[in-house]
C-alpha cells in the first residue's frame, strides 16, 4: 500500500540532505496534480461517464496514465500495472516537474527487467479517485469547482470499471498479464473474476479476497485522523488562505498506515530505541529514531497527495469482497479462467498470507496449484516494492504460461 520510492529501502534514507530539500518551505492545501501543472510523462484519455456499483453516475471522467514500450501488432503483449494505495502512474523514472518522487517500481519495469519494455507495452493508469491526474476529489466538477467532499463513493469495482473503458478507450481488448499489488492486487483480483475474457494472466501481490473487519477498522482510524484536523474543513479546503490544508491530520494518517506497511522485525532492527539527535531521554530535547522517520514520512506525504482522495481511496478498500453478489468469494474465483500468480510475504500484517491461501485455493488457473508463493522478507506489506529479485523471478514463471 505504501508508495515506496527506492531510497525508503535504505535506512538512513530519511535523513539524507535530498529528502531534508523536499520539506523546505509550507506545504500546499492539497498535494494534489491540478490541471495546469507540469504533466510530465502522463498522458490523459476520457472515458466520459463511469456508472458506480451502488448507484449514480461520475460525469466527465479522465485517466491519467504512462506507457513504456510499444503495442506490437497482434496486440498480445499489453500489460497492466496497478498501483497501491498511494501511488500513481508513475511506475519507472526520475522525479522532476510534474512528478514529485521517482517510479515506484523501476525494479521490475524497465530495459533488462521482468517487464521490459523493449517486449512488453506497460500501460500503468492512476486509478479514479486518485490524486495524480485521474478524476478524483481535487477535480473540478461540472459546477467549476473542486469535487472536494461531493466526490462519490467508489468501489474497488467502480474503479476496474473505468479501468476496462480506459483499455477499450486504448483499443486494448485484452492483456497478457494484470498486476498489482495490495489495492493494486485487489483490482487485478477483480479483473480475474470479472472480465476473464479479457486476461490472460494476472498476478496478485499481497492482496486479500475480502477487506476483513480488521482492515476497515485500520482504514477507519486513518480517516478520522483527517477528519478531526480542524483544517479538513468539512472536506472544503482548497482555497484556504496561505495553503492551510489539513496536513497534521493526512500526516498522522500515513504515520498509522506505515505501522501496517513494514514488520516489527524490521522496525526493530532498524531502529532499535537509538535516539535521533543523540541526546539522552532524561534531556530536553532529543526524539527516538523511529519516531523521526514517522514524521519524516508523514510531513513528505502531505506534499504529494490529497486528504480527501486519501479517505475516498480506503473507503473503496474496505469494499473489496471479489465474492460480493457473485455467491461467494469460491464461486467468484472458480469462474476466473486467466493463469495466476498469488503471492504473499511472511512478514505481512496488513493482508498475511491466510487471505492469498484463500485466494490460490480457488483460483482454477493458479499456476502453483492450491497454494500461493510466499516470499521470506523482513520488509512486511511493502516487500511487494521492495524486493525485487524475489517477485521478478516468480512474475517471469508466469509469463511462461
Amino acid at each position: 500500500m505504501d508508495w515506496q520510492t527506492p531510497e525508503d529501502a535504505v535506512p538512513s534514507a530519511f535523513v539524507t540532505e535530498s529528502n531534508r530539500r523536499s520539506l523546505v518551505g509550507a506545504p500546499p492545501a492539497s498535494g494534489a496534480w491540478r490541471a495546469g501543472d507540469a504533466p510530465g510523462d502522463r498522458r490523459f484519455v476520457s472515458i466520459g461517464e463511469l456508472p458506480l456499483e451502488f448507484g449514480g453516475v461520475l460525469p466527465g471522467v479522465t485517466i491519467a496514465y504512462e506507457t513504456w514500450g510499444t503495442l506490437n501488432p497482434s496486440g498480445s503483449n499489453a500489460v497492466l500495472v496497478l498501483h497501491a494505495l498511494t501511488g500513481d502512474s508513475h511506475v519507472t523514472g526520475r522525479a522532476g516537474p510534474g512528478h514529485p518522487t521517482a517510479g515506484w517500481w523501476p525494479g521490475l519495469v524497465g530495459e533488462g527487467r521482468v517487464l521490459d519494455p523493449d517486449e512488453w507495452f506497460v500501460i500503468a493508469p492512476n486509478m479514479v479517485g486518485g490524486c495524480q491526474g485521474s478524476t478524483g476529489p481535487a477535480s473540478i466538477a461540472p459546477d467549476g469547482h473542486e469535487w472536494g467532499p461531493r466526490f462519490p463513493y467508489l468501489t474497488i469495482r467502480d474503479q476496474v470499471e473505468a479501468q476496462r473503458r480506459f483499455a477499450t478507450a486504448l483499443g486494448i481488448e485484452r492483456f497478457a498479464l494484470v498486476t498489482g499489488g495490495s489495492m493494486g492486487g485487489m483490482q487485478a483480483l477483480e479483473w480475474a473474476a470479472g472480465s476473464p475474457e479479457r486476461v490472460e494472466r494476472v498476478a496478485i501481490l499481497a492482496a486479500p479476497p475480502v477487506s476483513t473487519a480488521d482492515q476497515i477498522a485500520l482504514n477507519s482510524v486513518q480517516s478520522e485522523a483527517i477528519r478531526f484536523d480542524p483544517a479538513f474543513a468539512g472536506g472544503e479546503y482548497y482555497d484556504a488562505p496561505d495553503g492551510a490544508g489539513p496536513h497534521r491530520g493526512l500526516a498522522l494518517a500515513r504515520r498509522m498506515a506505515l505501522l501496517n506497511y513494514r514488520s516489527p522485525t524490521e522496525l526493530n532492527d532498524r531502529f532499535e530505541r537509538s535516539w535521533q539527535s543523540g541526546v539522552s531521554p532524561l534531556g530536553d530535547s532529543g526524539r527516538f529514531a523511529v519516531e523521526s522517520y514517522l514524521d519524516f514520512h508523514g510531513n513528505k506525504f502531505t506534499r504529494r497527495f490529497d486528504a480527501n482522495s486519501y479517505l475516498v481511496l480506503v473507503d473503496a478498500m474496505s469494499s473489496h469482497d471479489v465474492g460480493r453478489d457473485r455467491g461467494g468469494v469460491a464461486a467468484a474465483l472458480e469462474a476466473a479462467t486467466p493463469h495466476a500468480l498469488v503471492l504473499g510475504i511472511d512478514s505481512d500484517r496488513l493482508f498475511p498470507v491466510p487471505g492469498q491461501q484463500e485466494i490460490a485455493r480457488h483460483l482454477p488457473g493458479n499456476i502453483d496449484g492450491d497454494d500461493p508463493i510466499v516470499i521470506t522478507s523482513p520488509f512486511g506489506h511493502d516487500a511487494f516494492l521492495i524486493e525485487d529479485e524475489l517477485v521478478g523471478a516468480q512474475l517471469r514463471r508466469l509469463l511462461e504460461h
